[in-house]
């Protein structure tokens, strides 16, 4: 049976299999609940719960009468402790508004204990600043549920290796909107939307969760900002009754890796997300976003590009900055227009496309021989704090341009001489334990030490071995792995790879598996499979960051009222709690994983990604509240939370379409790693 179909047949199991009432009493002893009541205008008064068995069904009940009527059962329909189905049914006597709580109690010392909640939280968030969720303030947490990757809490005793999780399972199709953002809030019509997270209680790592939503002991609302807490009521009908369902599930895991691919491979299986109905095949998106070469291209200054960053949503206007990286990816971005155009007698691409390559050639390198990162002639000035990453992915672009070139008789000496001294000056930046700082000068002073963005330079050094044929830069990638592997991956500590922010990000994760993958295409026998082995277990924390699950909406938030779905979609940060469409190359690993590893489930969420993914394609007759047909959306806000502007259901009022377009370009262009390393 699969789980999503446990909680139709909960109560069926419960009457036909006496074991399983065995375990189900055991369970319910870990269990406590409360309930809060508001008037309207008055302060809500709180109640706890006591429990009073009538046969199979506990009913809930307060040491006073209040106006409603609370059962539970739970059942383990697998014959099994270690799964439960916890269904909750809340009856009103008189109208109400209302707020339901439970807690299990784990059982563990709250300081023996990591904390898992998909696409949010991992471990205890330390790498996060005391201005988002983190252990810096606070050591408890709850959180709307729309906030994660999957409705779920996880606790993981790292003394011995047991864990519990709690994930709700309802039908989702509610959303409403609330006057306020903080404090005890009346929601103005129906929510799915419950509450999810953990608490020390006494010493003791108890997972806290509810309905309707609330979170504790702050609210995050905006980038690096807290505000006080928010407790939600919904409002219930005199005769009316609302049903809730979780699954609990216990297990043992080898450490926080393991513990984080058994835990998504549940929630996958409980979820069992299929693709999104898109009926935009792969040549009409790639089409569509040729708008944005053609509209968005600059050829003004010495530099040509095409403007895809800090544009306004509301005009998609052009502004004289160019960016070679991420949020830009300029030089990616001619490559895919230029390859594009040859291949669809697009003549304006291609001539586009080269005038980039040529113009950077030209103009496009520091003092030194880095790249010019990033070049604002609107303010007649350029980032002078150079980083690892957008270099790196410029001399992605780079070869990505040559190889094709070269594969189509065309060769570009002067490029390859101008790549081989900057990938020289980048292995300057090598420490003695393989890492790249994060941020340094055109003159090689560090500024960033971090080591959090190294494996995005593994990609280029493989490149660049397999293009010049020469050693040196192997073995400086197969540094960065042995760094990886030390320091990132079997750690499971994933982070600040997202340049505008320090934090744990899925950005990270994504390109560690990344990383491995060219590894481990250029590798053989036993040190292949060791590349395979890490590229694996890195996939599974980028996976926890995509969405299971789809996020409800209240009507009048714009993406909501466009019917997106957001299954497919992935988190960025802790953060940066919006969704976006950053994949890349990840498609591509994750398929090559799924036949090397006979994992099934990597190959159908690609597919549920992709097709999610183009949701949001913007043309004519369907623009999805961007100006311009092409310039895909970036910051696309599912939660109550904003980068600055709108909130939930909305874009921020600036994005970066440079980079959503070649991400979604290299989805839809699968396999060229392969096809780059196999030459």
């Amino acid at each position: 049976m699969k789980i999503k179909d446990i909680a139709r047949y909960a109560l069926l199991v419960l009457f036909i299999v006496s074991t399983v009432q065995a375990t189900a009493r055991v369970a319910e002893n870990n269990f406590s609940s409360s309930i809060a009541l508001k008037i309207p205008g008055n302060n809500a008064a709180h109640y706890p719960l006591q429990e009073i068995r009538k046969g199979d069904v506990v009913q809930l009940k307060a040491n006073q009468n209040i106006p409603v009527v609370i059962t539970r059962t739970i059942v383990s329909p697998n014959l099994s402790a270690a799964d439960h189905v916890v269904e909750v049914v809340i009856t009103a006597k008189e109208n109400i508004y209302f707020n339901f709580k439970q807690w299990v109690n784990t059982r563990y010392s709250h300081n023996d204990c990591q904390f898992y909640m998909p696409g949010f939280w991992y471990r205890r968030n330390l790498r996060s600043p005391k201005e988002a969720p983190s252990f810096h303030t606070s050591d408890s947490w709850t959180v709307r549920e729309d906030r994660l990757s999957v409705p779920m809490t996880a606790i993981f005793n790292e003394k011995s290796g047991t864990y519990l999780s709690v994930m709700r399972m309802d039908d989702f199709k509610h959303e409403a909107l609330t006057t306020h953002k903080e404090g005890e809030v009346i929601i103005s019509g129906k929510t799915s939307i419950g509450y999810t997270g953990f608490e020390n209680k006494n010493g003791d790592a108890r997972i806290s969760f509810g309905f309707p939503y609330q979170e504790t002991p702050k609210t995050y609302i905006r980038k690096l900002t807290l505000a006080p807490s928010v407790e939600a009521f919904q409002f219930l009908e005199k005769g009316k009754s609302i049903r809730l369902t979780w699954l609990v599930k216990s297990g043992k895991a080898s450490d926080f890796s393991d513990f984080v691919r058994q835990s998504w491979e549940y929630s996958y299986d409980a979820w069992l997300p299929g693709p999104v109905n898109t009926p935009f095949s792969d040549a009409f998106v790639k089409k569509t976003l040729t708008g944005f070469f053609t509209r968005s291209f600059v050829s003004d200054y010495p530099l040509k590009f095409n403007s895809g960053e800090g544009l306004v949503v509301a005009t998609c206007e052009n502004l004289a900055r160019a960016e070679i990286g991420f949020v830009g990816r300029v030089l990616l971005n001619a490559f895919n227009a230029l390859e594009y155009g040859q291949q669809n007698n697009r003549s304006e691409l291609v001539a586009n496309g080269y005038s980039v390559f040529d113009s950077y050639l030209e103009h496009g390198f520091t003092a030194n021989g880095l790249l010019r990162e990033h070049v604002y002639y609107d303010k007649n000035t350029e980032a002078s704090n150079l980083s690892i990453r957008r270099q790196s992915e410029g001399v992605y672009a780079m070869f990505q341009f040559l190889q094709y070139e070269k594969n189509n008789g065309r060769r570009h000496p002067e490029w390859e001489t101008k790549l081989q001294t900057l990938l020289d000056r980048m292995l300057l930046l090598q420490n003695e334990d393989g890492s790249f700082p994060r941020k340094f000068t055109d003159n090689l002073v560090i500024s960033d030490a971090s080591g959090g963005s190294t494996p995005s330079v593994t990609l280029p050094l493989v490149m660049a071995y397999r293009y010049f044929n020469n050693p040196k830069y192997l073995t400086a990638a197969q540094k960065t792995a042995d760094y990886l592997e030390r320091e990132i991956i079997s750690k499971a500590d994933y982070f600040s790879s997202t340049l505008d922010a320090n934090c744990e990000d899925k950005e990270a994760s994504l390109y560690a598996a990344t990383a491995m993958y060219y590894l481990a295409l250029i590798s053989t026998g036993e040190e292949q499979q060791r590349y395979a082995d890490l590229c694996l277990k890195a996939s599974y924390f980028a996976l926890s960051w995509y969405y299971l699950w789809d996020v409800p909406f209240a009507q009048g938030q714009m993406i909501g009222d466009n019917g997106l779905q957001t299954r497919g979609w992935g988190n960025v940060s802790v953060e940066n709690n919006h969704i976006d469409v950053f994949i890349f190359e990840f498609g591509s690993v994750l398929n090559w994983l799924s036949k090397r590893y006979n994992e099934p489930r990597f190959h159908d969420f690609v597919q549920v990604i992709s097709s999610s993914m183009r949701q949001l394609l913007p043309f004519e007759n369907h623009m999805c509240g961007v100006a311009k047909t092409g310039y895909y959306p970036e910051v696309v806000q599912h939660t109550n939370w904003d980068y600055g502007k709108n909130g939930k259901g909305f874009y921020n009022d600036i994005f970066a379409p440079g980079w959503t377009v070649a991400s979604l370009w290299e989805l839809l262009s699968p396999g060229r790693a392969e096809n780059f390393l196999s030459k």
